[in-house]
């Protein structure tokens, strides 16, 4: 389909609870270009399901783009152990309502997530608290922390006291996303820390690995809602 890339690509990740199906939809170019929106929908009949964009959850996207809240009107099939989605879309420019066009789409189940290599956490909490450790023995990491593109610690030791770094996630910040960036690689390589994430009540453990060529980065983003657990691209 055309659009905002010169490769265009869409993964729907939906749940279902009886007739009703709810999710987000990734229309992308690769992990750090894309734009995430909120879905709605439901399955009347065994085969069809019918979903509708509702609003944009983020979005990393060139200035002039113009970003098509979609709908979609899928059946069900599977053949030779493949499941899939296939049936049209129609939808209209978001702050416009213009006519985006329409289409057919043929969508395939996959395994994981093409976004799986940057966590996502949905927070509502505003303030969260990262910590930082080294993973397992101490053995000399040093790491840089930059927010949004950002450095806001440089080269500094992982240990067992953690490094601590505070970021907002609230209506007027609803995208931050967390890079660590090995400085060195420790005597036992690659640079692996644990990181604790605290948004108010809950609690999350991530293993993050980086090293001198490729840093580690995970996405928080302002949603009420929980998440997804099924993948279709």
């Amino acid at each position: 389909m055309r659009g905002c890339f010169p490769e265009n690509n869409i993964e729907l990740q939906i749940n279902s609870k009886g007739n009703l199906v709810a999710g987000d939809s990734y229309h992308y170019q690769d992990i750090d270009n894309y734009v995430k929106k909120k879905l709605i929908g439901s399955h009347p009949q065994t085969e069809k399901i019918i979903l509708q964009e509702t609003y944009i959850n983020t979005y990393k996207i060139p200035i002039n783009c113009k970003v098509c809240i979609k709908k979609y009107e899928l059946t069900y099939s599977e053949k030779n152990g493949e499941e899939m989605l296939t049936g049209e879309w129609g939808g209209y420019i978001f702050g416009t309502g213009a006519d985006c066009g329409r289409g057919t789409i043929t969508l395939t189940r996959i395994k994981e997530s093409a976004f799986k290599e940057v966590p996502e956490i949905e927070v509502d909490t505003g303030q969260i608290r990262l910590d930082f450790y080294d993973n397992a023995e101490i053995d000399g990491d040093s790491i840089s922390v930059l927010v949004n593109r950002r450095t806001i610690l440089s080269h500094q030791k992982l240990n067992v006291k953690p490094i601590t770094v505070f970021v907002r996630v609230d209506p007027q910040n609803t995208f931050q996303e967390v890079e660590m960036v090995a400085e060195n690689l420790g005597s036992i390589p690659p640079n692996t820390a644990i990181l604790i994430v605290t948004a108010g009540e809950k609690r999350y453990q991530l293993l993050l690995t980086s090293t001198t060529e490729k840093s580690a980065r995970v996405r928080f983003v302002y949603e009420k809602n929980t998440s997804p657990d099924k993948n279709i691209k």
